[in-house]
């Protein structure tokens, strides 16, 4: 049982596991010294990540909570889409940006090319995390034109997350920047009642 304000057992663990990352690198992540370090056994370690690919997966997914549950800025209704994409895109970069390298090698470790059982979970989670982000940005194009968001959305994404990577301008200015000038395209596409 945890103590009141301590945060849940699976919690501790995803951000013991991220500390370490930081200190050593996530290539130098093994789970034994997180179970050390929480004073667990290894065993309960396991039963909430099976590896250290499930840790990334769950970091991931915090960072989609983030995106989802922050608080819509005021006026955010009335911009126009590419904006409120623009916002929605920096609430997942921003829950991250402390842990920019560690984010980067965890993406480097699914990608590795002894790691082929990753590549298509990870295609799925890409594709999945545009959906939300157009979710959350309340588009909400049809046919054609909601194809056009999600594959353009998913290349400017991508360009945007390896400038974010390197990025270490003050507040992710080099990101958003980007991300303002390459997604005005997206008040262009037809919308519902439009």
């Amino acid at each position: 049982m945890h103590e009141p304000h301590e945060p849940p057992l699976r919690e501790r663990i995803l951000d013991a596991a991220v500390a370490f990352a930081t200190e050593s690198g996530w290539y130098d992540l093994r789970l034994h010294l997180i179970a050390d370090r929480l004073g667990l056994p290894l065993a309960t370690v396991r039963a909430e990540f099976p590896d250290a690919d499930a840790i990334a997966n769950a970091w991931f997914d915090r960072a989609l909570q983030a995106m989802l549950h922050a608080p819509e800025e005021p006026g955010f209704a009335a911009l126009p889409p590419g904006e409120r994409v623009g916002a929605v895109l920096l609430r997942w970069f921003d829950a991250q940006a402390a842990h920019r390298r560690v984010v980067g090698s965890m993406l480097g470790a699914k990608l590795h090319p002894s790691h082929p059982h990753h590549w298509v979970p990870l295609a799925f989670d890409l594709s999945r995390l545009m959906h939300w982000a157009l979710e959350a940005a309340r588009l909400d194009a049809r046919g054609l034109a909601r194809q056009a968001e999600e594959v353009g959305l998913t290349l400017v994404f991508l360009r945007a997350l390896t400038l974010w990577l390197r990025d270490d301008s003050p507040d992710q200015a080099r990101t958003r920047g980007f991300l303002a000038r390459n997604l005005g395209w997206l008040d262009r596409l037809p919308r519902r009642g439009g």
